[in-house]
C-alpha cells in the first residue's frame, strides 16, 4: 500500500452521503415490530397512554434516522413519518393476515403466535410491509437495507419495490428470491427456493417490467423458477417442484416438472 491508495480512500470518504448504521435502521424496524405484536415480546403489559408514548419515540426514532440519511436532504422527513406512522394500522392488519396465511398453510404451525414469534418468513414479509410502505414514500436507501436485514436473518430476498397482496404465505422459506417488479395476489403460497425473477439483467431494462406476475390464490412448490415481466400465472393455479417457466399459463392449470428416477438395489453391487 502507497499514498495513493490512502489518498484515494481519503477522496471517497469526502464522496459518501450520511447515512446511519444499518444496525440502527434494523434496531428501530424491530422495535416498531415489537410494539405492533405483542406476540413478541415477554409479559408484555403497557397502559393505552404508555403505548401512545411509545409509538411517539419510534415515530421520533425514524425521523432522526431520516434525518441523518443525507441522499435525500430535501425530503419532508416529518411529513413522511406522518404518513408512514399513520399507515400501520392498515400495515398491521395485512400483517396478521399473512400470519394467518402462514398458520393455515403449515400443519406444523400450532398457533399464530408461534408464526408471528419465530416464523422466518413472517418476519421477511413483515419487514417488506415496513420496506415498501417507505419506498411508496420516495424514502431512499432505507427500504433496501431493512429487506437486506430480513435477507441475513432468514434467507428471504424480497425486494422492497415489489408489490404482494394480502394473506401471503412463504413456507420454510430459505432461498426464496422476489425481483424488483414482481407482482403477487392475495392468497398465494410459496415454498423454498423459488424464484420469481428477471429473463435479463442488462442494466439498460433497470426501469421495465421484468419480473413475473401472480395471480391470487397460487401455490408455488420448493426449486420453482419463473422469469420475466410478461409472464403471468393464471390465478388458482399450481407450480410444481423444479419448474422452470418463462411463458404465461391460464388460471386453474397445473405446471409439474416430470423427471425420471431410477431405483437400483444396491445389495448386486456389493
Amino acid at each position: 500500500m502507497n499514498d495513493e491508495f490512502f489518498s484515494q480512500l481519503y477522496r471517497k470518504q469526502q464522496e459518501i452521503n450520511d447515512v446511519p448504521p444499518n444496525g440502527m435502521i434494523a434496531g428501530w424496524a424491530l422495535g416498531l415490530l415489537d410494539l405492533l405484536f405483542p406476540e413478541r415480546q415477554t409479559h408484555p403489559d403497557r397502559t393505552i397512554e404508555q403505548l401512545k408514548t411509545q409509538f411517539t419515540q419510534s415515530e421520533k426514532e425514524l425521523v432522526g434516522i431520516l434525518n441523518r440519511t443525507k441522499a435525500c436532504e430535501d425530503c419532508n422527513n416529518g411529513l413522511i413519518a406522518t404518513q408512514f406512522y399513520g399507515s400501520l394500522p392498515e400495515m398491521r392488519r395485512m400483517m396478521y393476515t399473512d400470519a394467518a396465511a402462514i398458520y393455515e398453510g403449515d400443519p406444523a404451525a400450532t398457533s399464530e403466535f408461534e408464526v408471528i414469534r419465530t416464523y422466518p418468513g413472517f418476519l421477511a414479509i413483515a419487514l417488506y410491509r415496513l420496506a415498501h410502505r417507505l419506498m411508496t414514500l420516495d424514502v431512499p436507501l432505507l427500504p433496501r437495507i431493512l429487506t437486506e436485514h430480513g435477507h441475513s436473518q432468514t434467507g428471504i430476498d424480497i425486494h422492497p419495490a415489489a408489490q404482494i397482496g394480502e394473506y401471503f404465505c412463504i413456507d420454510h422459506g430459505t432461498g426464496v428470491v422476489i425481483g424488483e417488479t414482481a407482482v403477487i395476489g392475495n392468497q398465494v403460497k410459496i415454498y423454498q427456493g423459488v424464484t420469481l425473477g428477471a429473463m435479463s439483467v442488462e442494466k439498460f431494462l433497470a426501469n421495465t417490467r421484468r419480473h413475473p406476475t401472480i395471480q391470487d390464490r397460487v401455490v408455488i412448490y420448493a426449486g420453482a423458477t419463473i422469469l420475466g415481466g410478461d409472464t403471468v400465472i393464471g390465478h388458482d393455479s399450481v407450480i410444481g417442484g423444479n419448474v422452470w417457466l418463462t411463458s404465461s399459463i391460464p388460471p386453474y392449470t397445473t405446471v409439474y416438472h416430470q423427471s425420471t428416477v431410477k431405483i437400483v438395489d444396491s445389495k448386486t453391487t456389493h
